[in-house]
């Protein structure tokens, strides 16, 4: 059985998707959920389901106390769902191409640091996009720019503010994201 470790800091509307999608799989399930945000929603969700968390600072994601962590879980893929710190170098070279993000924008537009949730979708607004989408990458030392795995878009001539922007976008992200993390651990893993 795969394992597959998230990290967020929110509402875990993602996590909770991705958690459902693979409840009843036969090579896949989530281990468990680590957050920077003792008081994120996620860690509801995790007790829903009756996965264990870990909670930490940004010291012990950069100290080695996280990496230690994830050593002892030894994650087959580690995700970001929603997840708002700048993710380690150190974890990434202990876990080379197991480290996802999912951008909710078609990068490289929008992307980099402080461009996330709604700094994103009002950026989209603000310019008069036509489309946007989400964007499932790799994770690396910069921020949103590793190697894609997929891209979705969608239509967005029709929103008049940046909420139903996010709200279209979020339907990608739930669509998608399960089955991108299947594939990866499917076939890659």
């Amino acid at each position: 059985m795969k394992k597959i470790v998230l990290f967020a800091s929110g509402n875990g509307s993602n996590a909770e998707k991705i958690i459902l999608h693979f409840k009843k799989s036969t090579f896949a399930n989530v281990v468990s959920i680590f957050s920077n945000n003792s008081n994120a929603k996620v860690l509801e969700i995790a007790k829903k389901y009756e996965i264990e968390t870990v909670l930490f600072d940004i010291m012990d994601l950069n100290d080695g106390f996280v990496l230690k962590k994830l050593q002892e879980t030894q994650p087959d893929l580690i995700v970001l769902a929603g997840f708002l710190l700048k993710f380690p170098e150190s974890i990434i070279a202990n876990y080379p191409n197991k480290v996802i993000n999912i951008h909710p924008a078609l990068l490289p537009k929008y992307g980099g640091k402080g461009m996330y949730g709604m700094h994103v979708h009002r950026a989209i607004s603000e310019n008069k996009e036509i489309e946007t989408g989400i964007t499932i990458h790799y994770v690396n030392e910069n921020y949103d720019e590793g190697e894609y795995i997929a891209q979705h878009k969608v239509n967005i001539q029709n929103c008049t503010t940046a909420e139903e922007i996010a709200a279209a976008v979020h339907q990608l992200e739930h669509q998608y994201f399960p089955l991108v993390i299947e594939k990866l651990i499917t076939h890659n893993l």
